[in-house]
């Protein structure tokens, strides 16, 4: 099938949001790319609110997974939108069991279909034990890039950020604070990830907010879900200051937070969704690496690589998402990060900013 013929394309992928937000600069790059082509983008609900400022010609569609269970469930579900849209093309960017299904049904109708390029053998080389091949593997996104171009779609790069042409207002976040004020630093800090090898231990972060709270003029949100996150942050609070906002306990939803984002000066967070969705806003993100390791290919768009704390280990990384036990069972790879080296990340990106501000620039490599 030629590209000219492609019409409509349906693309997918579930799993986490930080893998979703990752999707979008190239999602919205290929949708203005083709604007006489529709995309339909299918994810589960949560990550489905990211999709702010979205190109006309791209449609969102929130799906209940629990409602398509099993391979006949994954027939129906093709089945639907085949009818409903009259697709063309299928974008795989997940290559999960169900996506597979997906494609071999579409298929099997006669869509054209590709697929994501997982670089298992890669990633095992560089996570085993023993003999580590240090290289780093392809970007997430340049993989993301590939599916669409063996669908034959032309691309050019034009994304920026996500409220490109359409700022956000200060009222949409006016539930957590006031408008930024002239000389007024807003630190975003995101102390959580989804496994315990991508999270810096508690008792630490808590000094590194303990010292940017103690900081005239410093105003720090803190980000993270319901349930024990949100009751940390509220002890942090409590201790600290009011200068401290509990974002988990406000719950305005990813778009107002998004808004918010775009108004901070830097954001603090683990290798997790926080970091990519800071991304999509054009925010620089001080990362804290553990398990996981920018080589696996997930650092956040046009983040800079000397951002990245971590320490230099032999066992570096041991896994692709930090979801694997340590084999030391210490996590050194992240206890033994100082608070004081994490400060002083942050305190030279502020810096920047001040100099850029003042006329100076001194640009540095980005992902």
């Amino acid at each position: 099938m030629k590209s000219r013929e492609i019409k409509n394309v349906l693309i997918a992928r579930f799993s986490a949001l930080g893998d979703v937000a990752m999707t979008i600069p190239v999602v919205y790059n290929m949708c203005r790319s083709n604007e006489q082509v529709r995309f339909i983008f299918i994810t589960r609900r949560l990550p489905s609110t990211i999709f702010l400022n979205k190109p006309a010609n791209l449609e969102v569609l929130p799906i209940e997974l629990d409602h398509y269970r099993g391979i006949a469930g994954m027939r129906r579900l093709a089945s639907e939108l085949k009818e409903a849209y009259g697709l063309d093309a299928f974008a795989d960017l997940h290559g999960s069991l169900r996506t597979r299904l997906l494609r071999f049904f579409l298929r099997l109708s006669g869509v054209k279909t590709a697929c994501i390029h997982k670089q298992r053998l890669r990633r095992n080389a560089l996570t085993r034990a023993r003999k580590k091949v240090m290289l780093p593997l392809t970007p997430t996104r340049a993989r993301y890039r590939e599916v669409f171009w063996n669908l034959g779609l032309p691309r050019e790069d034009s994304f920026d950020h996500i409220f490109q042409g359409a700022e956000p207002s200060p009222e949409v976040y006016a539930a957590a604070t006031p408008p930024r004020e002239q000389g007024e630093q807003w630190i975003a800090v995101a102390p959580f990830a989804a496994h315990a090898g991508k999270i810096y231990p508690l008792d630490l972060m808590e000094q590194v907010v303990a010292e940017l709270a103690a900081r005239r003029d410093f105003k720090i949100f803190l980000f993270g879900a319901g349930g024990e996150e949100s009751a940390t942050l509220a002890r942090w609070r409590a201790r600290y200051g009011e200068q401290l906002i509990n974002m988990a306990e406000l719950r305005l939803g990813l778009p107002a937070e998004m808004a918010l984002l775009r108004h901070c000066s830097v954001m603090l967070s683990m290798d997790s969704a926080n970091m990519h969705l800071a991304s999509l806003v054009r925010l620089r993100v001080v990362s804290i690496w553990g398990a996981t390791h920018p080589y696996c290919g997930f650092m956040g768009w046009h983040q800079r690589r000397e951002d990245a704390v971590q320490l230099d280990m032999v066992c570096r990384p041991c896994s692709i998402y930090g979801n694997r036990p340590c084999r030391r069972g210490d996590y050194h790879c992240l206890r033994g990060i100082q608070p004081a080296y994490i400060i002083s990340h942050i305190d030279r990106l502020l810096k920047l900013q001040d100099d850029k501000k003042a006329g100076k620039q001194s640009p540095g490599p980005v992902a």
